[in-house]
């Protein structure tokens, strides 16, 4: 079961991102503070979740959280700033749509940028041990799928319904055959038959 928060005695925001290793769309992060007596035990990493699981859980935090936001950096964004960039500043974006001032911040994985002077720390696997943080992953997660759903019925041939713009196979076909969309990271380099994205 997956500790509440890391500090029980603050207002803590959890945050996460989704798509970093995308070859197509945003980076799409979310900031969840639970209240104290958040009880949903279900609420896990969301990469161990079953894809209906997470919306349905998504609904009861947004419904039971103290404050949550979702924000994005776009694939241009990406191209120009580099994807780690990029994915600290949607976190930032975040943090500036809640209402409720976060004493300190979580973060998962390994690298951040202070946000204003609020107290923060990153833990790696940090979904996977505070619900806060994987509230945010599950956020992050439906989110950005939603969009990626979105989006493939303007682009049907890269199946980004199934593939949500990761590398598959079938989508590194579907570049070959079809180049580039508008949507696709050209900063992102692809091995595969000499096909290079720039």
């Amino acid at each position: 079961m997956l500790k509440l928060s890391y500090n029980s005695h603050l207002i803590e925001a959890g945050l996460d991102e989704a798509g970093r290793g995308c070859l197509t769309g945003p980076v799409f992060a979310a900031a969840v503070i639970l209240p104290k007596n958040f009880d949903v035990e279900e609420i896990n990493d969301s990469k161990k979740i079953t894809w209906s699981k997470r919306f349905e859980l998504r609904k009861i935090i947004e419904n039971k959280a103290l404050d949550y936001a979702v924000a994005i950096c776009d694939n241009k964004e990406i191209d120009k700033i580099n994807i780690l960039k990029a994915s600290i500043l949607a976190m930032h974006r975040c943090l500036d749509k809640l209402k409720t001032m976060p004493e300190f911040i979580v973060v998962d994985g390994n690298v951040f940028n202070p946000y204003k002077d609020i107290p923060y720390k990153t833990i790696v696997k940090g979904d996977a041990t505070y619900k806060n943080i994987a509230a945010a992953s599950i956020l992050a997660k439906t989110y950005r799928d939603e969009y990626m759903i979105k989006i493939h019925k303007e682009y049907p041939m890269y199946s980004w319904d199934k593939n949500k713009g990761y590398p598959t196979n079938s989508h590194i076909k579907a570049i070959e055959n079809y180049g580039l969309s508008p949507y696709h990271r050209r900063s992102f380099h692809i091995k595969s038959q000499q096909l290079s994205l720039f």
